[in-house]
């Protein structure tokens, strides 16, 4: 029998967590989608919520190449200038 680890063999660097924002009000929220079916009418009732009741300035969506893999170097980079982000899936 072969027992295998199926970890990440990457280590891992210790960080801090992102502080909280007191509020979402005019805020910049980006929304990464994996681009599975259904991801696009529930985040549309997402973006709908946070501009009605939380205030939120702009939404800025992106879908990922590959709905199974990381998302991509570029797309992280521009996740930099956002306030806070939201990562979402379908099916």
């Amino acid at each position: 029998m072969e027992l295998m680890n199926p970890s990440h063999e990457e280590q891992l660097v210790a960080s801090e967590p992102a502080q909280r924002l007191s509020s979402l009000k005019g805020t910049v929220i980006g929304v990464i989608s994996n681009g599975k079916e259904n991801t696009t009418p529930f985040f549309d009732q997402v973006e709908f919520i946070l501009r009605a009741e939380y205030g939120v300035s702009k939404v800025v969506r992106r879908t990922k190449e590959n709905y199974s893999a990381p998302a991509e170097a570029e797309l992280m980079q521009e996740a930099i200038g956002w306030d806070a982000v939201l990562s979402g899936v379908g099916d």
